[in-house]
């Protein structure tokens, strides 16, 4: 099985290393202390990582991009779609754009370094009384995904925009095409610098404005785009569990894919807009060890060390193994201390660890110890750790595939990761379906709606 961008060779650049002129002489010599693996990475001994057992389901191609063990059985299906588009709540503050340092991205040091010295003692209790092969070099460094598909707009006058949208609003009909060059090529700090000059120009508000000029899916994805990144997460999980039933994958889609600085923001957020604890609303929604995988994720306390603990990985692993595969019945709170408790570099040595220890990946292990949700959250965090991207984009495919599309998901990761990641989703939707997102937006949007969605991804 071919793992699309893996091995790391597929990677973009990291910007900035090596500097400009430099590139023999990086890394420095000594730096890594860790010992090599013959024949370089992946490990020697097979050339691949034990393939996951035999299923159906799975992505038509390429599958998932890394050795944590995926594709996963059926994906991602999109969750229920809701009974239209719910209020556009305001709030003290709303329409403030964010701010805060790294807010949107996910920011990572220029260069990566790796702990661990020299190789991990063994720990006891391998199948068959073997040790595993010798420790491999370090996982491939995450590449920065901060290139999205809007940029700000230059010589931007939030006056002049101001002015084009209440034109294209006046009078008898609507100019959406108007309202689409506008919003669509615009960055969300400008959108609320527009919605406030609005409001100093005209004396009305602009959001409700075009809520009493559009409807149906266009209108969703133009009130979106004009919410400030954090209240639309925030925004996103309160109706996810508002009412009757809960879209556990909204949950999962939002709250195991954010940076902890993200997730701190969005609680806060949710806190001061909704006069609602999203911690309570966790309990009160879900339960189990689906429930403590979450609450776990809105502590926002993930480590975000970039140095890897190879003994540590070796020790977690051995750890993991004995609470699954190594014996009868799952011990479910320690998947849930290493998923959610350990960085992602560290998580990457971690699976790739496993896979020596129990001659299998860590995600097929999951498939086969949980199910659910739980399985569910505990695999999007295993993704994230080895491609954030190949995750949305696995997301947005099974949102339009088949009979129907979830609009909603279609919307909501097209705007919340327009101005962060898009460009390595729509790469990874090429490399793991062999057809691009531009495509099946189009074959699968009309009118307007199409035309806005195909603006956003850059087609």
């Amino acid at each position: 099985m071919s793992y699309p961008g893996y091995p790391p060779s597929g990677y973009p650049a990291f910007p900035g290393y090596p500097p400009t002129g430099q590139e023999s002489v990086y890394p420095p010599a000594g730096q890594y202390t860790y010992p090599a693996a013959p024949g370089g990475y992946p490990p020697a001994g097979g050339g691949s990582f034990p393939a996951a057992p035999p299923s159906t389901g799975y992505p038509e191609a390429g599958g998932y991009p890394a050795p944590g063990g995926f594709p996963a059985p059926g994906g991602f299906p999109g969750a229920p779609q809701a009974g239209g588009m719910p209020s556009y709540p305001g709030g003290p503050g709303f329409g403030v754009p964010p701010t805060g340092p790294g807010f949107g991205g996910y920011p990572q040091p220029p260069a990566q370094s790796y702990g661990g010295g020299g190789p991990a003692q063994i720990p006891v209790g391998y199948p068959g009384g073997q040790a595993p092969s010798p420790m491999p070099g370090p996982p491939a460094a995450m590449p920065q995904y901060t290139q999205g598909t809007i940029q700000a707009a230059p010589n931007f006058d939030a006056g002049r925009d101001a002015e084009i949208l209440r034109k294209a609003m006046k009078g008898f009909g609507t100019d959406e095409k108007a309202i689409v060059d506008v919003v669509a090529n615009r960055s969300n700090e400008q959108r609320q610098k527009i919605k406030a000059a609005f409001k100093t120009m005209y004396g009305k508000d602009l959001i409700k404005d075009l809520k009493s000029e559009l409807s149906g899916n266009v209108e969703e994805l133009i009130l979106a785009l004009f919410m400030p990144r954090t209240y639309y997460d925030a925004w996103s999980l309160y109706h996810a569990m508002k009412g009757a039933g809960t879209q556990e994958r909204v949950l999962i889609e939002i709250l195991c894919t954010r940076t902890n600085q993200e997730i701190r923001e969005i609680v806060n957020c949710y806190k001061s807009q909704f006069g609602r604890d999203i911690e309570e609303d966790i309990r009160a929604d879900t339960s189990g060890h689906f429930e403590r995988l979450l609450v776990s994720m809105c502590q926002g306390n993930r480590d975000e060390n970039q140095t890897v603990d190879y003994q540590k990985a070796q020790e977690d692993a051995q750890r993991l193994y004995q609470a699954g595969e190594g014996k009868l019945g799952t011990d479910e709170s320690c998947f849930n201390m290493v998923l959610a408790s350990r960085s992602f570099p560290q998580l990457r040595a971690t699976a790739e660890a496993y896979s020596r220890i129990a001659n299998r990946d860590l995600a097929s292990s999951i498939d086969r110890e949980f199910s659910g949700n739980v399985e569910r959250g505990l695999k999007a965090i295993l993704q994230c750790a080895f491609d954030r991207p190949a995750f949305f984009a696995e997301r947005l495919y099974h949102a339009m595939k088949g009979a129907g599309t979830n609009d909603s998901t279609l919307i909501r990761i097209i705007v919340s990761r327009s101005e962060i990641d898009l460009v390595q989703i729509k790469q990874k939707f090429t490399e793991m379906y062999q057809k691009t997102l531009a495509t099946m937006i189009a074959g699968d949007t009309s009118g307007d709606y199409r035309r806005l969605l195909l603006a956003i991804v850059g087609q």
